[in-house]
């Protein structure tokens, strides 16, 4: 997983309250294995007009002026619904990196931070504003401040300190893993060495 730090990017605003990950992705498209390639289908019911992919030029994701934005400004429990994780790969792969909400449904946020996005959390007020900017200003989230900086201002965000530890060093749950990988190479070799039966026998007593 990539280091996120430090991140500047332009918004695009979807304020709808309650956008379930069946509207994120739709469980036709829950087949695929591979990461890549879920951000053709993101919002497909209504980026598309139909099922050739006739993009509906309505859908803000589809004005060419918010085509290259990264930040998605939206609205109150976002990620409802399932615990799809490919919600998560869809929003990713189409090239968002924050994801500024009123809430998050517990999951969903879960998985974005799993796959090295950054879920904010921001009143009503704050999202207004932010939604409110052009295309083309650009707004910078910095993790380890805990802040956006942005045209219309800046604000703090809450984040848990472990989550907060792992995106700034690029760390999924295998990399966490790897950080004890001289303390599990050296434990299996005592197991080889004395046999796993004498070290359980050793453990129970204590």
């Amino acid at each position: 997983m990539e280091k996120f730090t430090i991140y500047t990017g332009t918004t695009v605003p979807l304020m709808n309250d309650n956008i379930d990950t069946d509207q994120i992705l739709p469980k036709q498209f829950l087949k695929l294995i591979d990461k890549k390639g879920f951000g053709k289908y993101l919002m497909y019911a209504w980026r598309y007009l139909d099922n050739q992919y006739t993009e509906d030029p309505d859908f803000v994701f589809n004005r060419p002026e918010y085509r290259k934005a990264t930040i998605l400004i939206t609205g109150d429990n976002f990620g409802a619904g399932s615990s799809r994780e490919h919600a998560a790969w869809a929003l990713a792969d189409y090239g968002f990196k924050v994801v500024i909400a009123g809430s998050f449904g517990d999951i969903h946020y879960n998985n974005e931070l799993n796959n090295g996005m950054l879920p904010i959390v921001q009143p009503l007020e704050v999202r207004q504003a932010l939604a409110n900017l052009k295309p083309t200003d650009e707004v910078t989230v910095d993790l380890e401040q805990q802040k956006i900086f942005s045209p219309v201002g800046e604000f703090s965000f809450d984040i848990d300190g472990e989550w907060k530890h792992k995106l700034l060093n690029g760390l999924d749950d295998i990399g966490i893993t790897l950080q004890y990988e001289d303390l599990i190479a050296e434990y299996e070799k005592i197991v080889h060495l004395i046999g796993s039966n004498l070290i359980f026998a050793i453990l129970r007593k204590f």
